[in-house]
């Protein structure tokens, strides 16, 4: 006897409907990704001439052998690396424990600390006062400026929390403590391996962060042994584009200045991008858990 409900001819053209819409979004985010591909290793005549659209076309590598012979390149991976490894680490430790502590109810100060945290979301004291803050505490233009003052999103702790509330029953804190066990080892031994989908879920959200970050380099960095990726290729795309304005006739082979200049900026885009792209993947199953916490309640 055949027991399975057969899906009424509505709910076929509600799949149907529901795939298609699913399958324009997929396209519509992912084209633009595959196009910069593309057209880092097509012709850049061919590009500006709109004749790629889904295959490469003369296919060259000029535009990452440019970028790639560039010792600043190297020298942006490595330090972008180590902000981002850095300050991930820092973050979490940060984030985690903060997260848990202001989840629980027995913690007296909850109220006044989320309040206190919230409030610098909407009001603080601007750009001037937080570079001289952190000028005054001897942080400009070394390594730590970029892991440690801005280590703690307070939106990622807010997820933190409720993950927390929302994960961690309060009938395991008193069981464990039946058991002889303390708050800290509760936390250690307890809490962290059944938190792993909250740890996943903002290892990659810190992990954008810090290796898309720009602005504070920009802001806190003078020296340019310190900058990272993110500097490094918006000053090689600069001088790529100042000189290709000022030498459009003089040809490399068979393509001119401002055509390599071209390849470089999308060649820029897939360097920046790819290893966020590479590690996501390692935790998608976590993030897939964990990416919608946060929505439960506050």
């Amino acid at each position: 006897m055949n027991n399975t409900i057969k899906d009424s001819s509505g709910d076929v053209y509600f799949k149907i409907f529901l795939a298609f819409i699913c399958t324009v979004m997929l396209i519509l985010i992912l084209y633009p990704l595959y196009f910069v591909i593309i057209a880092s290793i097509s012709n850049p005549s061919s590009v500006a001439n709109g004749e790629v659209w889904f295959f490469p076309k003369d296919i060259t590598m000029i535009g990452y052998q440019e970028i790639f012979q560039d010792q600043r390149i190297w020298r942006g991976i490595s330090n972008t690396l180590i902000y981002t490894i850095g300050g991930t680490v820092a973050s979490l430790l940060f984030t985690i424990p903060a997260g848990y502590a202001l989840s629980r109810n027995d913690f007296a100060a909850r109220k006044f600390l989320t309040f206190f945290f919230v409030f610098t979301m909407f009001f603080n004291g601007g750009l001037i006062p937080t570079y001289l803050t952190v000028k005054e505490f001897g942080l400009t233009n070394t390594i730590w400026v970029m892991i440690i003052p801005f280590s703690v999103n307070v939106f990622n702790l807010i997820i933190t929390r409720v993950f927390f509330q929302t994960t961690i029953p309060k009938e395991l804190l008193e069981s464990s403590k039946l058991d002889g066990c303390s708050d800290f080892q509760f936390f250690l031994k307890i809490v962290l391996p059944l938190s792993k989908a909250i740890i996943a879920v903002m290892m990659l959200y810190y992990s954008v962060q810090y290796w898309n970050e720009y602005m504070k380099a920009l802001i806190y960095l003078n020296n340019d042994q310190l900058f990272p990726l993110q500097l490094i290729l918006r000053e090689i795309l600069v001088m790529n584009e100042a000189f290709s304005s000022g030498g459009q006739g003089v040809s490399l082979g068979d393509i001119n200045m401002q055509q390599k200049a071209d390849l470089i900026k999308y060649g820029v885009i897939i360097v920046s991008s790819l290893p966020m792209l590479i590690f996501f993947p390692f935790i998608q199953k976590y993030f897939e858990k964990g990416v919608m916490i946060g929505s439960l309640k506050g």
